[in-house]
Order: structure tokens, then sequence, then C-alpha cells
């Protein structure tokens, strides 16, 4: 004598029947993530396609502070050869495809914070200011351009001459990668 096969089993040799609305949140759900932004790498970017050097010649300036376009454009040229493939030169030469000009607009240190003893400065607030242009050099097409980006670094100042250390140079390196990140995720990412 075989055992009873219970409701819904396998052994049971009624069908079994699926709720049609069981499955219908996993299938709405996977179709609302499917257009949710995600994009493969250089699907959504500004640079044209058969883009292979881009020229990153040393940025412009404005300001009187000395070597902050060169810490600018050191930073975009790490950050583009650390997230992309494209080969990157300092210079607009016959093969460049792209170019990427900035220009340092403003650079200001403003008092932040007081020592209360001596009434001295004891930290300051470094404001720079900067423009980016992409232009495709074949079509001389502005890809991508801002006119104002600004960045902001607090360094702490020091009274004792002894142990002096300049921190404004760390606070500019600071400001630089930060803005050499944002350019080029914008380059890139075009959100």
């Amino acid at each position: 004598m075989q055992p009873a096969a219970l409701p819904g089993s396998r052994c049971d040799n009624r069908p079994i029947r699926m709720r049609p609305l069981f499955h219908l949140p996993a299938i709405v759900s996977a179709l609302l993530l499917a257009g949710c932004g995600y994009h493969t790498a250089r699907s959504a970017t500004h640079l044209p396609p058969g883009t292979r050097n881009v020229a990153v010649p040393t940025f412009a300036t404005h300001v009187l502070n000395f070597h902050t376009e060169t810490s600018f454009t050191e930073a975009v040229i790490r950050e583009l050869n650390a997230r992309t493939r494209y080969r990157i030169e300092n210079q607009q030469t016959g093969a460049t495809d792209a170019l990427l000009s900035g220009t340092i607009l403003t650079e200001t240190a403003a008092p932040l914070t007081y020592d209360s003893l001596s009434g001295q400065t004891s930290s300051y607030l470094l404001t720079i200011t900067a423009k980016i242009v992409l232009t495709d050099t074949r079509t001389h097409r502005v890809l991508y351009e801002n006119d104002a980006l600004t960045y902001r670094e607090q360094y702490q100042s020091t009274t004792d001459l002894n142990t002096f250390i300049q921190e404004d140079g760390a606070a500019v390196n600071r400001i630089a990668r930060s803005f050499a990140a944002a350019v080029v995720s914008e380059m890139l990412e075009s959100f």
C-alpha cells in the first residue's frame, strides 16, 4: 500500500496552479530597476566615440598665487590616467582628439578661527574657483563647460616660527584632488 500523497506535492497527480499575480511585483521591480540610471563604462560620456588622445595643457591662471595652476593640471592628469584608457598629453598635437583646458579664476584665503589668547588667526578657509572647457578638436565643438567650479578647504596656521609649516600648499593640493575627481566624473558620467 502506498502512502497517500500530500495535496500540492509532486506525487499528487493534480496540476499545481500558480497564482497569476504572485510574480507580478517581482516583474515590475525588475523592469523599474532596469531603467534606474546604471550604464556601462563610457556609455554616457561627453567624449565622442573614437576619442583616444586627450590633451590637458597647463591651466591658465588669473591669480598671483604660485603653483596653483600646476597642482590642478597635475591632479586632472592623474585622475584621467587612473580612471580612463585615454592617452593623456600635456599639449595639443595633431593627433589630439579632445582638449581639456582650465583656468584658475580666483584664490582667496580668509581667516576662519582666531586664537582667543593671542588674538591671531588659527585657521583659514581657502577658496578656489576655476573654469573648465572640454572641446572636440576635430569639430571644434564644446563638449562640456563649467564656468564656476568652486572648492573650499580649511587649513591650520602656526604662530610658532620655530615649528612653522606652510599649510596652504597642502590645502591647494587637497582641493586640486577633489576638483580633478569631480571634473573627470562629469566628463565620464554625464550626471
